[in-house]
């Protein structure tokens, strides 16, 4: 009765799957139907949507889109495919608690390279998500405010009250002005990223303008218009604030649709670095492969034999002559051999030219 069931279940999925033109549409119908839900629950029936915030709702759907675009094809590699289908078996070890944190709160892979990086990575990274975590909510009905006549407001989160806080207090003006908090902090982190990358001739003569220099002109551009809009509201009375709005509004938009296709799509796709990390740690705790040519451990074996397998399914054998493969040489040594190779090659060519020359 067993196979008949499985064999049912997969019809059913097969059949659900014939009813998208791919697996994009698929999770990008389900994606969308599970935001609409949760606004629909989290606004109280759509009651408490500020249309004022629609084109930031707008501009983050096309954003879901061209991520889930990116990341299928991105995911759909044979490398890419190994470490996510192994690296979410070991979800659950002990270890990923703290890998997590490393990697997404502390940023202590970036601490290693040099603290004025590592500053900067978390002015940027820990402002941007703050702007999304007030942001995001906000544009969607899932946390709005109500006062009450006492001078309290009430924070409501999915449509629970979750606290009350003095319309004077600390608190309120921390969430008063988070958004210009966290705009300071990109402000802040962006400047040091540029003057590091015009500093550095090296960096200067590697780097795009497209690709390097505008995601952080975009931020830059995104975080002083936001805090325009506070400057003109307290200094000037509320001056050309429509005007700056719209600006402002229309930058996060271009930056949302142009984020996944960029230098900044690595910051969505971030928390996979996990599953990675843990499939290293995990294989290399089993068995280290030795480097055919020193005998110096330098890679997991199990990650050694599926750079060698993801290879050969895509046609490509890089052997030595005497029949080792190169993934299974230490780094210095893949150099050296590969060095020793194109030597070979170029005095077999050279030994062709003069032949056919004579």
């Amino acid at each position: 009765m067993q196979p008949q069931k499985n064999e049912q279940e997969w019809e059913q999925v097969n059949g659900l799957d014939r009813a998208f033109a791919s697996r994009f549409a698929k999770n990008m119908f389900f994606t969308l139907l599970t935001i609409v839900m949760l606004s629909f629950i989290g606004s109280r029936f759509f009651t408490h949507l500020d249309l004022n915030l629609y084109g930031y709702m707008v501009g983050t759907i096309i954003f879901l889109a061209g991520f889930f675009y990116r990341f299928m094809a991105w995911a759909e590699r044979p490398p890419t495919k190994v470490f996510i289908q192994k690296g979410k078996k070991l979800l659950f070890r002990k270890n990923t608690a703290s890998t997590s944190v490393d990697h997404m709160v502390s940023h202590k892979f970036i601490w290693n390279r040099g603290i004025y990086r590592w500053t900067q990575h978390m002015l940027i990274g820990w402002g941007c998500i703050l702007s999304c975590f007030v942001t995001f909510p906000l544009v969607f009905g899932w946390m709005y405010f109500t006062m009450a006549e006492n001078g309290m407001y009430t924070v409501v989160f999915m449509s629970i009250d979750v606290m009350e806080v003095r319309a004077d207090g600390l608190l309120a003006w921390l969430f008063y002005n988070a958004l210009n908090i966290s705009a300071i902090m990109v402000i802040a982190g962006v400047c040091m990223a540029l003057y590091r990358r015009l500093k550095n001739e090296k960096q200067c003569a590697e780097q795009t303008f497209i690709y390097d220099f505008m995601p952080l002109y975009l931020l830059l551009f995104i975080s002083v218009s936001g805090l325009l809009l506070t400057v003109t509201n307290v200094f000037f009375a509320g001056f050309m604030q429509p005007t700056i709005s719209l600006i402002h509004q229309y930058a996060v938009i271009v930056t949302l649709i142009y984020l996944p296709f960029g230098k900044l799509a690595h910051i969505p796709i971030r928390p996979l670095s996990v599953l990675a990390k843990n499939y290293k740690l995990h294989y290399g705790e089993q068995e280290m492969k030795k480097c055919h040519h020193c005998g110096n451990e330098f890679i997991a074996a199990e990650q050694s034999a599926d750079v060698i397998d993801v290879l050969r399914q895509n046609g490509m054998e890089y052997k030595t002559e005497d029949g080792v493969h190169l993934a299974e040489l230490c780094l210095p040594c893949r150099r050296e051999t590969r060095l020793q190779m194109f030597k070979h090659a170029s005095a077999s060519m050279l030994s062709v030219g003069r032949g056919e020359r004579t």
